[in-house]
């Protein structure tokens, strides 16, 4: 990748848990590329994690609590980085989802509703709090980048992955909706990156994982996207090279969404000689 991608400009970073977490690493090549970072997550997240470790390696950034669910945490969060950074971001990157329904193993067809109004207000409608808090803050420059990751249980049913596929199905729709009003406004550009099955401490509560990277592995030509790979994109995604780029999902998946089948899998079928 070319150098300083990022140099002048200021982003804030959601979710990053430990150095499994594509945030964390999306942090770490940021700064890497010349970008000043604000790191943030959940205050509950934040102890279970070791956010701090990472905010040493990228400088001493700043580490501000918020729960993306609190419009009163988020406006506290923005704030507090324009305070910090003299003025407003460039960037962000909204790495969240939560499901309480996939981790206490309650079957799609016989969920908890409460549960899943947390999942739909972690995981999707966090990111349009975020936008209405950064829009009515003004927070964004002009030509910003917001990025949230997603994955293609939206488009498709992965039977184990619950009410998470619901969430991300919204989450990309808020993408779509938000981005034209905050692209008209003020030119700032939402996209969503539909990642490979990554491991990740998040990625590993889902039932059945394992087998969803191996069949994903053999399905995409180039193979599985990792971590440092899905970072490296969002890299891009955060610099002017992409600016005329917003409203859309990427998928960034090494094929796999436009893998009907792979001659790895047919094998698996074909009776033996």
């Amino acid at each position: 990748m070319a150098n300083d991608l990022l140099k002048g400009k200021k982003g804030i970073i959601f979710g990053a848990l430990n150095d499994q977490s594509i945030a964390w690493k999306t942090a770490l090549q940021a700064h890497a590329q010349g970008a000043e970072i604000v790191l943030t997550n959940a205050p509950v997240a934040m102890r279970m994690g070791e956010i701090h470790d990472l905010a040493a390696q990228i400088g001493g950034a700043p580490v501000i609590p918020a729960d993306a669910t609190s419009v009163e945490d988020l406006t506290a969060l923005f704030e507090g980085a324009m305070e910090h950074f003299g003025g407003k971001v460039d960037f962000v990157l909204h790495s969240i989802g939560m499901s309480p329904n996939v981790r206490k193993g309650k079957h799609y067809t016989d969920i908890n509703y409460s549960w899943l109004q947390t999942t739909l207000d972690v995981s999707a409608i966090s990111l349009h709090k975020t936008l209405a808090v950064a829009k009515n803050l003004d927070a964004i420059n002009e030509w910003g980048s917001v990025v949230a990751l997603t994955y293609i249980a939206a488009q498709r049913i992965f039977p184990d992955y619950g009410d998470m596929a619901d969430a991300k199905s919204l989450l990309e729709s808020i993408t779509r909706s938000f981005g034209y009003h905050y692209g008209v406004a003020q030119k700032v550009r939402v996209n969503t990156v539909s990642q490979s099955p990554t491991v990740t401490t998040a990625g590993s509560g889902v039932k059945g994982f394992n087998e969803f990277v191996s069949y994903s592995e053999s399905m995409s030509p180039l193979g599985n996207a990792d971590a440092l790979a899905c970072a490296d994109y969002c890299v891009t995604l955060f610099s002017d090279l992409t600016r005329y780029v917003t409203m859309q999902n990427l998928f960034h998946d090494g094929g796999f969404s436009n893998t009907g089948v792979s001659q790895e899998v047919i094998s698996k079928f074909a009776p033996e000689a």
